[in-house]
């Protein structure tokens, strides 16, 4: 099968990782290979310690009214105090572009992708229904387990479990498929039926499960709750826009899912089959977004419209995801994308972070914030009231919530180095790709 507009074939595994990463699942990015930034040491800890004087969060305006529409009080405050507070956190100052006007996401956060600086979220530790955005965790579990040339018998065992009106690839039974025309499938066409016959391959959807939910506590990724490997809608399934982005900058440090989910088209047997990340592929109503390299999307009648994508501009890289926007226009989710896009490439460098994206527990350092027990949501106390070194477990505090937790986090970063990001992740160059319509 005939791939198109994509990079040239790679391992399922870059041998390259960042220098904080364990190789379960690296975390940190790369930007454009021209233009040599200084060390984000400096940089890291100046705009940490600014963020200890940093004035409150500016609020937004207030959700509705309706249960189903508003953020519960307490949220985890893993990666910072202010993410587990309800509404907008943002540090505007002299030199910050205010936030996009008509934003309606339940949910969304802006995050530094190489440095993981959270420059602005709202109700980022929202559990929400993820729908296919999940497939980015699927991705990052299974994807190194089998060779891309692998080759399978599908069984009519193999798509008995996909959900009624899924979204699917084509996959039939008695066909034989390789590993990446499936991998295709998954990032192009949000195929379900690609997904379980890769589950098959992993010893069944019960079994891959259970793996991406390893899986996501390993990266720390402590709002999500795995029901179904494809995403779909399933009682008590859940995830936030902030473990999206965590699990999104996992996975994106692995070439094969770089790849895959940058593919703007490709075949599938005899038909070709278009990427439906909206940014990247375009449509009628929303243009190609100017470094768009990925990831996913997902849209059910549960969880609404939901999407993570990173893109490229000027040396900086950024991660966003947007969790279902209130208004229902064609392609919303895309455009909140876009607008949030745009405000951080013009705020990186100038706005105050307002939490950060934490590592993997195994990879950080014994001791750190980022290694601190989380604290639980509906324990008592107010959002963040507690610093990292005394939360208890379940999926909170990451230390940004006082002066003295931030110092003590930023000395360990000085003395071993292992929560920094000095390399750069060689994120796809769509544009340079782009030699076909």
């Amino acid at each position: 099968m005939t791939q198109l507009h994509t990079p040239k074939a790679s391992r399922n595994q870059e041998t390259g990782r960042l220098s904080f990463m364990s190789p379960v699942s690296p975390s940190g990015v790369r930007v454009r290979a021209g233009g040599a930034r200084g060390s984000l040491l400096v940089a890291s800890a100046t705009l940490f310690s600014l963020a200890v004087t940093a004035p409150a969060a500016l609020a937004a305006p207030s959700p509705t009214t309706s249960p189903t529409a508003t953020p519960p009080a307490q949220m985890s405050t893993l990666g910072g105090a202010r993410l587990g507070m309800p509404g907008t956190q943002v540090n505007l100052a002299p030199g910050v572009p205010v936030l996009p006007q008509g934003l309606t996401a339940r949910s969304w956060i802006v995050s530094d992708a190489e440095s993981g600086q959270v420059l602005a979220a709202h109700n980022a530790h929202w559990r929400l229904p993820p729908a296919s955005t999940l497939k980015m965790l699927f991705a990052d579990t299974v994807l190194p387990r089998f060779p891309k040339d692998t080759r399978y018998k599908v069984a009519p065992a193999d798509l008995k479990g996909v959900g009624d009106g899924s979204s699917v690839v084509g996959v039939k039974e008695g066909v034989t498929y390789s590993v990446r025309d499936l991998w295709l499938g998954v990032f192009l066409k949000s195929g379900n039926d690609a997904v379980h016959v890769l589950s098959a391959m992993n010893g069944g959807v019960e079994r891959t499960v259970e793996d991406m939910q390893k899986h996501a506590e390993e990266l720390q990724a402590l709002d999500t709750q795995v029901v179904s490997p494809d995403g779909y809608d399933a009682p008590e399934q859940v995830s936030s826009a902030y473990d999206l982005s965590l699990i999104a900058r996992s996975g994106l440090q692995k070439k094969d899912f770089r790849d895959y989910c940058s593919t703007v088209s490709a075949k599938f047997g005899a038909t070709e089959i278009r990427n439906t990340n909206r940014l990247l592929s375009g449509d009628s109503d929303v243009p190609v977004y100017q470094g768009i390299a990925g990831v996913k999307n997902g849209n059910t009648t549960h969880a609404g419209a939901t999407f993570t994508g990173v893109a490229e501009r000027g040396g900086k890289v950024l991660l966003v995801t947007v969790m279902n926007p209130e208004k229902h226009d064609h392609n919303e989710v895309y455009k909140e994308t876009a607008k949030l896009f745009d405000w951080g490439f013009q705020a990186v460098g100038k706005v105050n972070p307002v939490g950060e994206l934490v590592p993997p527990r195994s990879a950080a350092p014994a001791g750190s914030a980022s290694s601190a027990s989380p604290q639980s949501p509906g324990t008592g106390g107010a959002p963040g009231a507690k610093a990292a070194a005394s939360a208890p477990v379940a999926s909170g505090s990451s230390g940004v919530g006082t002066a003295l937790a931030i110092a003590g986090g930023l000395l360990v970063l000085l003395g071993g180095g292992a929560f920094l990001v000095n390399r750069r992740w060689p994120l796809p160059d769509l544009m340079r790709r782009r030699s076909r319509p």
